[in-house]
């Protein structure tokens, strides 16, 4: 239902605003002004509140009723009981109770579930001429033959789509004993239907035109022969037919212009038979009948007037051939049909009835989603979808809705798996307009299918774009805000899907960010799919620099980090922890991860995460703790909360876990050892072994953020010593020399420059060398880190084709060979920057080569923290320390040639 905008008055009423009639309203007294301006809605007259109610769905309804007395017997009017839908709705005995007041002129009723069946004979609803009722596979005999005695004037009786296997023949010859006044039997998934039950039916229900046995196994065919009065019979599903008796008796049906075979075994011999000795019969439908399909010789004979609606034959063409050739584009004969003017009856009622079936069929055939189909769908199954969700009949739209969901799906097992070329047919047939037009309806339950098919087509970027042109995202929003969870469940995952693209400040713009975390607030655990499409929307949307700005607008932060703290489902876990990752991932660029770490609870909640069982959610939870650490508070308040000794027991445990947690569980680490503090209780918790167990794994981005922590541990003396005990020499050295990660290599070097840049004290070396009974293990090592270090400087260029007077353009072309784009990321400390500088004191060539190469990763413009490390250098008075290494004779040309690149860089800040 549209509403338009309201307010809430002051008597708590709501209300809709009111404009000024003539010139003295406008100038009349505030209090006047103020009188005259609400609208009491309860004074509508009653013919007025009637039609409003017919607009509204059960629950509005029901909503309103308890507006006042007045509405509340208005509420109960026999005119607005003629319809009931309870699928949406948990049936009980109180509910029935409730509603059997009411139900005195109800005449169709649909329900959900056989718990349902077994409440609605308590409506004493003695009048009904229809029941609809699906999701019955456990319905018993008992139930349904109660349903049709306390029912005699059932016109129409259909259960299915599911196998109700429970049903016998005996209920079927009751049903037509009970009621003589039926018309329309559709039966799902019986197993047997005897001949008893056939006569039946042909004796009782003389009015009997439409019916089905659909997806049974066995049905007595000569019976079925018997009842004459049909005119419509589907058998589609069924798997054990005698086509023999078939092709004898059902011929021979006076009346029978529509019969539905689809998905049997009909041969080709049979086929031709139906088609040119049936003296009535207008349409037969075999879709997916593999048999008939995988004869290429088959032909029919069609100056008879018969349809075949096939696979391999052009269903709207033959649907065009019944209104002769006014049809001017074949593709279009349904909406022909529907505005037609002057209607045939006959073609009328064969055109609903092949709504039915082929909405049935498709819906069949898009869950089952076989490849060979993909040529069927994209031709044509899309379009003809597309054509049903336009039907008058509710049923027949809703199964065009869930089939539009779900043939884009390649396989269910597999999230997110669509088929491009087929969702792009639907694009291209219209659906984007139709299914948004569709999105609006009352109807609770279309509206959750219809929100389905938006989601999932709007997987691929093509028809995102298409739904997001046309305000599908704002329809999201909107519907985002439901009161039926079905409905927020779908419209949530088509903002998920959405979210994923470019569509981010779309949904922001449309309300969308405050549409999911509101949604978040009011369903509570327990809706774990509303939960989980909800969480992953709004991580999605934390990526995005504009929108995280208003996730502290509208309590996006602490909507995540409830659903970290109270939700026991892991998948919501996971995307709420990835939303949480996505906030801290911004870093400088906004407050959102000072937002995340100040939360109360949140940073706790994480720690407590990476203890899960979900790999998932305890790599999101590392994620969500790498990224906080890159701020000071939240550092420190990871590490007040015993962040450290998580975080080692994580990066052990994760040793066989997959390379996306090891990265993580490293980095955590490395953004927690920035601080010296935090460096030495990483060190003395046991922190030194997993790290280097995962620098050696053959994943990049896992020995890059290892390497990453190693290099911040390295500058303490004591974990430099302990790395040594542990073997970590040959582990850096080989990541200097041999990793394809520019970034890893380099922080190697920067790691073994610690280590061996004798700032290690005498005593501790030599407990090692006793420890290791080898006296020159240390001379051994650093022998070959420093060969490691000169190896990497001098891989970057040939600093022998330079002089040590190199001119400007020359200093630029090293520049650009030597840039690491990542080390721009780096920021380090006074205590760092001036360890670096020393090293271009030093005696070693490979040290004074590090540090100046260093230095120039830390000074180049373009790096987020360029300016810091030469206000340090400044302050520390380097620059003294430079020109000496660049003018020393005996220092090393790449030594000499680096430092005088630092200068430059320092000058050129310092110039602008």
């Amino acid at each position: 239902m549209k509403r338009r905008v309201r307010r809430r008055g002051n008597n708590g009423k709501e209300v809709l605003p009111s404009y000024p009639e003539n010139d003295d309203e406008l100038t009349g007294s505030s209090d006047h002004r103020k009188k005259n301006e609400l609208v009491d809605w309860t004074r509508l007259a009653d013919d007025t509140v009637i039609q409003l109610f017919t607009r509204l769905n059960n629950r509005d309804r029901a909503s309103l009723s308890s507006t006042c007395r007045a509405w509340k017997i208005l509420g109960s009017s026999p005119c607005l009981w003629r319809s009931l839908d309870l699928r949406g709705h948990k049936c009980d005995a109180n509910m029935a109770e409730s509603l059997s007041s009411r139900c005195s002129s109800l005449q169709k009723l649909r329900f959900r579930g056989e718990e349902s069946a077994d409440v609605i004979i308590d409506l004493r609803a003695k009048n009904l001429k229809e029941i609809c009722g699906d999701g019955c596979g456990r319905i018993v005999d008992a139930t349904l033959s109660v349903i049709a005695a306390r029912h005699e004037a059932l016109e129409s009786l259909q259960i299915g789509p599911d196998f109700c296997e429970k049903i016998s023949s005996d209920t079927v010859k009751l049903i037509a004993k009970c009621c003589p006044k039926l018309r329309k039997l559709r039966l799902s998934g019986l197993r047997d239907v005897d001949a008893n039950a056939m006569n039946a039916l042909a004796k009782h229900c003389l009015k009997l035109v439409d019916l089905g046995f659909i997806d049974g196994m066995t049905l007595n065919e000569v019976g079925l022969g018997r009842i004459e009065s049909l005119r419509f019979l589907s058998v589609a599903g069924t798997t054990d037919l005698d086509w023999t008796a078939v092709s004898q008796h059902w011929v021979k049906l006076p009346n029978l212009i529509g019969l539905d075979v689809s998905r049997t075994t009909l041969t080709p011999v049979v086929a031709s038979r139906l088609l040119s000795h049936s003296k009535s019969l207008k349409v037969l439908c075999a879709l997916n009948c593999t048999v008939l399909e995988e004869d290429t010789a088959f032909t029919y004979n069609t100056s008879k007037g018969t349809l075949l609606l096939s696979i391999f034959s052009d269903v709207f063409k033959a649907l065009a051939s019944l209104f002769g050739d006014v049809v001017k584009r074949e593709t279009e004969v349904f909406s022909y049909w529907r505005t037609s003017i002057h209607k045939d009856k006959k073609v009328d009622d064969i055109m609903t009835w092949v709504e039915w079936i082929l909405s049935h069929t498709l819906l069949i055939l898009s869950e089952s989603n076989s490849h060979d189909m993909d040529s069927f769908w994209i031709s044509q199954g899309a379009s003809l979808l597309l054509n049903l969700l336009t039907s008058s009949q509710e049923d027949v739209q809703e199964r065009a809705a869930t089939g539009l969901a779900s043939f884009v799906i390649i396989e269910d097992e597999i999230a997110n798996n669509v088929d491009v070329k087929r969702a792009e047919a639907v694009m291209h047939g219209g659906g984007v307009r139709i299914l948004l037009n569709l999105a609006t309806s009352w109807r609770n339950g279309f509206q959750a299918e219809v929100a389905k098919a938006i989601a999932n087509l709007s997987v691929p970027p093509s028809v995102a774009k298409a739904f997001a042109v046309e305000g599908g995202i704002g329809i999201l929003a909107n519907l985002a805000r439901s009161m039926d969870r079905v409905v927020v469940e779908e419209a949530a995952g088509g903002l998920w899907n959405m979210s994923a693209g470019e569509h981010k400040s779309v949904i922001a713009e449309a309300g969308g960010i405050k549409a999911l975390v509101d949604l978040i607030f009011k369903w509570s655990p327990g809706n774990d799919c509303v939960l989980e499409r909800a969480a992953g929307a709004l991580a999605n949307l934390a990526a995005d620099d504009h929108c995280s700005l208003e996730f502290e607008v509208v309590g996006g932060v602490n909507s995540l980090v409830m659903l970290t703290r109270n939700c026991k489902s892991e998948r919501v876990q996971e995307q709420a922890a990835r939303g949480l990752a996505n906030l801290a991932a911004h870093g400088d660029t906004n407050s959102s991860a000072v937002a995340v770490g100040q939360e109360a609870g949140a940073v706790e909640s994480l720690l407590q995460l990476t203890h899960s069982a979900h790999e998932g959610v305890r790599q999101e939870a590392a994620g969500a703790l790498w990224n906080l650490s890159f701020n000071d508070r939240n550092r420190e308040a990871i590490a007040t909360a015993g962040g450290i000794e998580v975080l080692v027991a994580l990066a052990n445990s994760s040793l066989n876990a997959s390379a996306s947690l090891q990265e993580r569980a490293a980095g955590a680490l490395w953004g927690m050892s920035v601080s010296e503090a935090n460096s030495l209780a990483i060190g003395e918790g046991g922190g030194v072994t997993p790290l280097l167990k995962l620098a050696r794994s053959n994943i990049e981005d896992v020995h890059e953020s290892a390497a990453g922590a190693i290099w911040n541990l390295a500058f303490n003396s004591g974990n430099a010593l302990r790395i040594m005990e542990e073997g970590g020499a040959p582990t850096l050295v080989y990541l200097c020399s041999s990793s394809g990660s520019k970034m890893a290599r380099f922080m190697a070097a920067l790691a073994l420059a610690y280590m061996f840049d004798r700032r290690m004290d005498r005593d501790s070396v030599e407990a090692l060398c006793a420890k290791t009974s080898k006296s020159m293990v240390l001379f051994s090592f650093s022998k070959s880190a420093f060969k490691a270090i000169e190896a990497f400087v001098h891989s970057f260029t040939d600093f022998s084709t330079f002089s040590a007077t190199s001119s400007p353009a020359a200093l630029t072309k090293i520049i650009d060979a030597t840039r690491i784009r990542e080390a721009g990321h780096l920021r380090c400390s006074m205590p760092e920057i001036g360890r670096f500088v020393a090293m271009l004191r030093s005696p070693s060539s490979a040290l004074k080569a590090c540090g100046a190469f260093a230095l120039v990763q830390f000074t180049n413009s373009g790096g987020r923290h360029a300016m810091h490390h030469i206000k340090l250098l400044q302050d520390s008075g380097a620059s003294r320390v430079l020109r000496a290494a660049a003018a020393c004779a005996n220092a090393p040309i790449a030594a000499k040639i680096l430092a005088k690149i630092v200068l430059r860089n320092i000058e050129n800040h310092c110039t602008m």
